[in-house]
């Protein structure tokens, strides 16, 4: 994707569904890259079902936040022991 800022505070809301996933709540990252990371990663794979990623004004759905931690661009290492950038 062009011009996705992976640096930028992100929230993600995660669900069966997208009524499930907002009714949830977000969880908040400090980086777009730790919450598509956390999605792909930590999530259970049906939450990608209803999953949103916010980025500034920008949403993005399973199958972008997919997309996004395939590009050659995301500056993380994929499957990583490492856990994600909450913020409290």
């Amino acid at each position: 994707m062009t011009n996705f800022d992976f640096t930028a505070r992100a929230r993600l809301y995660l669900g069966s569904d997208r009524t499930t996933a907002l009714s949830l709540g977000a969880k908040t990252f400090k980086t777009a890259a730790a919450a598509i990371r956390f999605a792909m990663e930590e999530a259970a794979p049906v939450s990608l079902r209803g999953a949103l990623l916010v980025v500034g004004a920008e949403g993005y759905s399973g199958e972008a936040i997919r997309a996004l931690y395939s590009d050659p661009a995301y500056p993380l290492c994929r499957n990583g022991a490492a856990a994600p950038d909450l913020v409290a």
